[in-house]
């Protein structure tokens, strides 16, 4: 099921350039993130992390308004972000302070039975959270945009989705981490092609030297123009995936939805005192 989706995404996004802009936006905001991040520091990007994620989700928004519809411009993709754009962003917050609140009370409970938590047990008690909360609400944000939604109408739905159909679920979510995988892993051997004359004295590393390399060192080896390049290649990375990632979700939703199984209405009539009777 999911293939078919693919392809339905693929024809979408080459009749539609408007949903490519996206991309475009994300991929700039992704690319000054790094950049901040390397030449001005942790406080101005930590800043730049929350304007950066809300101007990303309003374009994703009108994408999903435009990929539902099948046609539009720049101003329709806008003009959908904005009137969507609350609901898509309310269950997520919703969604993120819930699991901050069941891990907040299972370190309260564990504090309290004596246990001291240690981050190996919290990273463990995290993804045991936080997976299972990701892919059932994976869809409240097409839910909201597609069938016009609330907020927790949306979460509903999604978990429903996912419930009724989990196996194209995963099936969906296999291919998106292969799409996924296959593009970052391109990326990244064209960035060490790049910068090979760089890279090339990690080669002679020892096992010692290699365990207390730290991320400083390696920008610190790029320099400058390797991390402008680090930022273009950031750029391709969001350019290419953001698309077809979330091109491919709303058809997959759109599918899904009008997949479901109908409810069979039992054949029958009613006598003269109104008692139904079924055949």
């Amino acid at each position: 099921m999911a293939i078919a989706e693919l392809k339905t995404a693929f024809g979408l996004l080459s009749r539609m350039p408007v949903l490519w802009i996206p991309g475009v936006v994300c991929g700039l905001c992704a690319a000054a993130l790094w950049l901040v991040f390397n030449f001005s520091g942790t406080f101005f990007a930590g800043r730049l992390v929350i304007v950066s994620g809300l101007i990303m989700l309003l374009f994703i928004t009108g994408m999903f308004w435009s990929a539902k519809n099948e046609s539009g411009n720049i101003r329709t993709l806008v003009e959908g972000g904005i009137r969507y754009y609350f609901r898509v962003l309310l269950p997520i917050l919703v969604i993120i302070f819930t699991v901050m609140l069941v891990f907040i009370l299972i370190f309260i409970t564990l504090t309290l039975a004596g246990v001291t938590p240690d981050p190996v047990l919290m990273a463990a008690v995290s993804l045991v959270i936080m997976i299972p909360s990701i892919i059932l609400s994976f869809f409240c944000d097409t839910a909201a945009v597609f069938e016009d939604r609330g907020v927790f109408d949306a979460i509903r739905r999604s978990i429903e989705l996912v419930g009724t159909r989990l196996q194209e679920v995963i099936a969906f979510l296999a291919i998106c981490a292969v799409i996924t995988a296959g593009v970052l892993f391109s990326l990244m051997i064209l960035w060490e092609a790049v910068l090979y004359d760089r890279l090339e004295p990690l080669t002679h590393y020892t096992e010692a030297q290699i365990q207390a390399f730290t991320p400083d060192q390696l920008v610190a080896i790029i320099g400058p123009d390797g991390t402008w390049i680090t930022a273009l290649v950031l750029f391709i990375a969001c350019l290419i995936l953001v698309p077809v990632l979330f091109t491919f979700k709303a058809c997959f939703f759109k599918s899904l939805a009008q997949k479901e199984v109908p409810v069979q209405q039992a054949t029958g009539e009613f006598d003269s005192k109104g008692r139904w009777y079924k055949y």
